[in-house]
């Protein structure tokens, strides 16, 4: 038990969860050029390795992963979400 509140009281490590994303990201896509019959594969190869890759940390926290991949047209996208946690322990990260 008291591993989980060492772990706990380490808090949401922005730049560790930034590194497993990017990671992800390169090893799916790479600097592959937009093909729209591979977006459904990209998006949840992402998705699938950030999980794993997050949930290998070892840390006492549950992840969500949301991945929005579209080609620069110059059209708007447009998305929302919600979420609800203690800003204390829980952290967010957006990376583009």
């Amino acid at each position: 038990m008291d591993d989980l509140n060492e772990n706990a009281e380490q808090g949401f490590v922005i730049d560790e969860v930034n590194s497993v994303i990017k990671e992800s990201i390169e090893n799916v896509v790479g600097s592959s050029q937009y093909e729209t019959v591979k977006i459904d594969m990209w998006m949840n190869s992402i998705i699938e390795q950030c999980i794993e890759n997050l949930t290998k940390l070892d840390k006492p926290y549950k992840y969500v992963a949301t991945a929005v991949i579209m080609q620069k047209t110059g059209a708007g996208l447009q998305t929302s979400s919600s979420c609800y946690w203690d800003s204390t322990t829980d952290g967010k990260l957006l990376n583009q």
